[in-house]
């Protein structure tokens, strides 16, 4: 935690002793050795039963390796369910907008409508764009109940990936099918083999990548509009002592995309003046931040961990809320303030919040009245302390605006990409991604890798909260290439890019996959994911969606490292699969390692690997 955070806190906690926090609560909470490992199984209630790699078994006969391979697997169901079920909603939206049923949204951007449609086999020649529209939407809302044959979106992995997939077996059919079968094979007394649950994990975790989640990037893009580079600000100093803060918090950009309207209304913002307050100012948290920040430019307030501290600056009159990563410490901790809590998705009341209900037929009218909730609560504030200052950052580098920026309009490609990383100016590429985690030093350990990776000419990728955590560090801006080696610094300063890019939020890690595919296709780097010098890390994960982004990365070719704890380390036989022999059949595997200095030593030694296999003769020096 910076220093101005963690002075707050402190200030705070004298002055309300009720008022605990996330970081406080890591402290006095210690986490179960069992749990934490991996090997205390509650799949049945003749349990709880915790063992260990040492001959002892569960009551059923469980080893320590059948029950942290299921554990593992029902995060990665989990995570993927979270993601999978946000690109649903999407999809209800993006059709409901395209059959003229959601006042206030539209198809923004056609050209990727017409390019999606050709992806998945549709032709968009003759079509209006709304009739286009519901043929795409229903062709993607079918691929979640799909239960034959293979996602749509699978189509665009390099070929040899597809049939890699096919052979083992692990290309997912149905998005809500794979979950269903991975919680059944987990349940009591089905499926014991270690490695069968963590390959059938890999085809859940694919259902995500390449399914739910890239469904949700995609569709997202077309109904608000794909990102394009932008400057905003970062931290706490962006909330306003004269005007209402309204904070939107959560993970789905549908109702916050209409709150971007309501803050403009003449009449609310009359409404603001007559109630002392010279305006409206509009804030995100997490990874709805994210999603408003790089299509709008809307200022992020901070990352996951501070939420709870941007209602203790006093200053947050509404903090309106959708699903995942929502504390739920939220209400008590506003009760001590002045903060209205409201909660917006049927899926996720908290106790203590009032709860207004967000339907796509009249989504306007409830930001209005969520606007006008934080107006007439403007003149309940009691003392504000809000950290002074803010940092600058740009985000909004979707592959679109990659591809862009790298070729021009007229001949938009990774070409220079590649060219880069063949002469070694650019060493390979890391996707540093995920969330932030109170029982390590937030932010040191994210910041640490991404500075390590970018001395050493690694172009750092990175999406959701740890997008945030390095926007504070100054590192999304283009001066942060003084800090990177002289190949990637050259690319830099010559593109006018960040050696950081910003590439979204969670779901958008899928923008990963489109440009690993994306260099495969262009050449020069192998055929398949597995032989590009790309790797990935979420160096202060806490979420069963990191390890299901983790896992369709591994199982997508990638290498990918974990800080904090990993959730099989009580098995030595189901760790040294994920460690080791899954890259013998997937082409990827998993490294745990939490210091962020190894972990960046040892993510460029798989770099470095890849371009020896590759023969990179490294003209540049």
């Amino acid at each position: 935690m910076d220093a101005p955070e963690k002075a707050l806190v402190e200030e705070k906690a004298k002055q309300e002793r009720v008022v605990a926090t996330a970081f406080e609560r890591a402290q006095e909470l210690l986490p179960c050795p069992f749990g934490a490992s991996g090997t205390c199984c509650r799949a049945c209630f003749m349990g709880p039963c915790r063992v260990r790699e040492d001959g002892r078994v569960g009551v059923c006969g469980a080893t320590a390796a059948s029950i942290a391979a299921k554990n593992f697997a029902r995060m990665v169901a989990a995570g993927a369910s979270a993601h999978s079920d946000h690109g649903r909603e999407v999809v209800l939206l993006f059709l409901a907008a395209a059959r003229g049923e959601a006042p206030g949204y539209e198809i923004r951007d056609e050209r990727k409508l017409h390019m999606l449609a050709r992806a998945l086999g549709i032709d968009p020649q003759g079509k209006a764009k709304r009739e286009l529209a519901v043929e795409v939407g229903e062709r993607l809302l079918a691929d979640f109940g799909r239960q034959e044959g293979e996602l749509s979106l699978l189509s665009r992995a390099p070929e040899r990936r597809q049939e890699r997939w096919r052979r083992l077996r692990i290309a997912p059919r149905g998005v809500d099918r794979e979950v269903v079968e991975m919680l059944h094979r987990t349940s009591i007394g089905v499926d014991q083999d270690p490695v069968n649950i963590l390959m059938q994990a890999a085809r859940t975790a694919l259902a995500d990548g390449w399914g739910g989640s890239m469904i949700a990037t995609e569709l997202q893009d077309i109904l608000f509009g794909t990102p394009e580079p932008l400057r905003a600000k970062v931290d706490l100093g962006v909330l306003q002592e004269d005007q209402v803060n309204i904070i939107v918090h959560g993970h789905e950009p549908q109702l916050p995309e209409l709150l971007i309207q309501a803050v403009e209304d003449p009449e609310l913002l009359e409404l603001a003046r007559k109630r002392g307050a010279s305006g409206i100012n509009l804030a995100g948290i997490c990874c709805t931040a994210n999603e408003i920040l790089m299509r709008h430019g809307i200022p992020i307030a901070g990352s996951f961990l501070y939420q709870e501290l941007a209602i203790m600056t006093g200053a947050v009159d509404v903090m309106v809320v959708d699903v995942q990563c929502v504390m739920p410490s939220l209400p008590t901790v506003a009760s001590c303030f002045h903060t209205q809590i409201i909660t917006t998705s049927e899926k996720a009341k908290i106790p203590g919040a009032d709860h207004l209900p967000f339907q796509h037929d009249n989504a306007l009218e409830t930001a209005k009245e969520i606007v006008r909730r934080a107006i007439e609560n403007f003149p309940n504030r009691g003392p504000v302390d809000i950290p002074k200052g803010t940092i600058d950052l740009i985000a909004g580098f979707s592959h679109e605006t990659v591809n862009y920026i790298l070729g021009g309009r007229y001949r938009a490609t990774y070409r220079p990409l590649n060219d880069a990383v063949i002469d070694g100016r650019i060493r390979g590429v890391v996707g540093v991604v995920g969330c932030n985690n109170p029982r390590v030093n937030s932010g040191y350990v994210h910041t640490t890798l991404i500075r390590e990776l970018i001395a050493h000419n690694i172009l750092v990728l990175t999406t959701g909260c740890g997008a945030i955590t390095a926007a504070k560090a100054e590192l999304l801006v283009p001066e942060a290439a003084e800090l990177a080696g002289s190949g990637l610094r050259e690319v830099c300063e010559a593109v006018g890019i960040p050696p950081v890019l910003h590439m979204g939020s969670c779901v958008d890690n899928s923008r990963l996959l489109v440009a690993a595919t994306e260099m495969v296709k262009i050449g020069g780097l192998g055929d398949d994911i597995s032989e590009v010098p790309v790797a990935g890390a979420a160096p202060e994960w806490m979420s069963e969606k990191a390890v299901a982004i983790g896992h369709y990365f591994v199982a997508s070719g990638v290498p990918v490292a974990f800080g904090v704890g990993f959730p099989t380390l009580g098995s030595e036989t189901a760790s040294r699969f994920l460690f080791e022999g899954i890259e013998e059949l997937v082409g990827g595997k998993w490294i745990y390692e939490p210091d962020p200095v190894e972990m960046a030593r040892r993510l460029i030694e798989e770099i470095e690997k890849r371009r020896k296999a590759l023969k990179l003769q490294d003209a540049y020096s």
